[in-house]
């Protein structure tokens, strides 16, 4: 683990792309801005537990698996001469 001291409207650079910004400091916490691009997400950490969580969760499920050629014949729209 990196630990650096930066103060407010100074901010550290990760990857080359993520530039994180120390906005504030006050006696609840320091405020953060993150630039990143729209490939990166970023969350906070119960966010992310929390997604992670439901995609483990997403992963057991029982569900059925159907046939994909009948899905697709269910969903196809007739084409106007046939209505």
């Amino acid at each position: 683990m990196l630990v650096i001291t930066r103060k407010q409207e100074q901010s550290i650079i990760i990857g080359g792309e993520v530039e994180v910004i120390i906005l504030g400091i006050s006696k609840e916490g320091v405020r953060l801005g993150i630039k990143a691009p729209r490939s990166v997400q970023v969350h906070r950490r119960e966010v992310f537990e929390a997604i992670a969580a439901e995609n483990l969760a997403a992963t057991k499920a029982k569900a059925p698996v159907q046939n994909a050629a009948a899905l697709l014949r269910a969903a196809q729209v007739p084409s106007p001469k046939d209505r």
